[in-house]
């Protein structure tokens, strides 16, 4: 097996982490402080994205994108980790769920989005349904020829930047050996769509400026061709286009690692007491090793997940051992970073207690630990009939 990169990947990880120490970094006291994202800085960033080409850089080129494996997609996701999350959103990646756009849904939205021109916002959370998705409470009615949808989602990463939605409801129950189980649609919703508001949700403290909203249905009417795939097939593309939203989390968590390392060692070996630096005391210098050592084995946890995955290779319990271990990686390394830097840790002269908050949160979105445990267990224990 082959560890080395090539000319190519070498070159995407220096563009996008030069890009993010140039264009992120100078602006995220700001984002903090404020608590949002200025128009103007997220059109900034999104007009140098489209023209170095990194828009829509996980999309194939058939349909505008730059076509990068996926390996290639997750090396540009891990520069993307050490910046502010709510400043790399407007790197743009759209949803490849968008993939599954047929006819003038293509022209409306794949395209669009592809392009830089229109934002997208993926809506499955409830607040009665989240690792659970069948239990969704918002539900589509057939009603005079169209769809009427009723309803609230919450948690809606992106909503109050996206144009249009992707939103997963229930349309229909059947009846199974298990008991009843829905079934689940997928649609595509304009902004400003009546029956449809879009408003504040709760105050994160993991990611400033990158907001969650919620979502509201009030007999919102959608047309047919506002499906995305099959009437009851939103598990079909969501099986196909989603699997892999896990691994950018996971090597977003290597990213931001490595750059909270970056500040550990640099304290371990300039801040002095007892007349030498602290990275000579054993209790921070095996900090240290542990530190690098738990960082590398979630990095190559995660790419050779991706390779898989170019490899058209079983990857699901890889995808989830990838994500479960980099993201508990990311807790303890973060944590031990503000142990490191002492009281000064906790100040936010220093960026380590923003690194601290924001790992919290890697722990439970696009599946909490608990569903990633799940699913290892599931995959390993099937096969031998358990």
């Amino acid at each position: 097996m082959d560890f080395a990169l090539s000319e190519e990947q070498e070159l995407i990880v220096a563009t996008v982490r030069q890009f993010v120490e140039r264009e992120i970094y100078p602006h995220e006291a700001e984002v903090e402080r404020l608590g949002r994202v200025p128009p103007e800085l997220a059109a900034e960033i999104r007009a140098k994205v489209i023209e170095m080409g990194f828009w829509a850089c996980n999309f194939p080129a058939e349909v505008g994108g730059a076509g990068l494996s996926h390996l290639d997609f997750t090396l540009v996701e891990r520069e993307l980790g050490r910046g502010s999350m709510a400043l790399t959103h407007f790197f743009g990646r759209p949803q490849n769920i968008l993939m599954a756009c047929e006819g003038e849904q293509r022209e409306r939205y794949l395209f669009p989005a592809v392009r830089g021109e229109k934002m997208d916002a993926l809506a499955m959370t409830e607040p009665g349904a989240g690792s659970d998705i069948r239990s969704m409470a918002t539900t589509a009615v057939r009603q005079g020829g169209d769809w009427v949808i009723n309803g609230t989602k919450h948690f809606i990463s992106g909503a109050d930047t996206a144009d249009f939605f992707i939103v997963f409801v229930a349309t229909g129950v059947d009846d199974t050996p298990k008991g009843p189980k829905k079934r689940i649609t997928c649609f595509l919703v304009d902004r400003g769509t009546p029956g449809f508001t879009v408003r504040e949700g709760y105050r994160s403290v993991s990611h400033r400026g990158y907001h969650n909203c919620i979502l509201e249905f009030d007999d919102c009417r959608l047309p047919d061709s506002q499906i995305l795939g099959e009437v009851d097939g939103g598990f079909a593309v969501m099986n196909e286009w989603l699997y892999a939203t896990r691994l950018t989390v996971a090597a977003f968590c290597v990213g931001r690692a490595r750059r909270v390392f970056d500040h550990a060692l640099s304290w371990a070996a300039e801040r002095r007491q007892f007349g030498q630096p602290i990275g000579r005391f054993q209790g921070v210098g095996f900090q240290i090793a542990d530190m690098i050592t738990e960082i590398d084995a979630a990095d190559w946890l995660t790419l050779s997940a991706a390779w898989r995955l170019d490899r058209g290779l079983p990857a699901n319990r890889e995808i989830a051992s990838a994500k479960l271990y980099a993201s508990e990686m990311l807790a303890r390394v973060t944590d031990a970073t503000v142990q490191i830097h002492g009281g000064m840790g906790l100040m936010d002269d220093l960026p380590i207690e923003r690194f601290w908050r924001d790992a919290r949160v890697e722990r439970i979105w696009d599946g909490t630990s608990e569903i990633q445990r799940h699913i290892i267990s599931r995959e390993l224990l099937r096969p031998l009939g358990a």
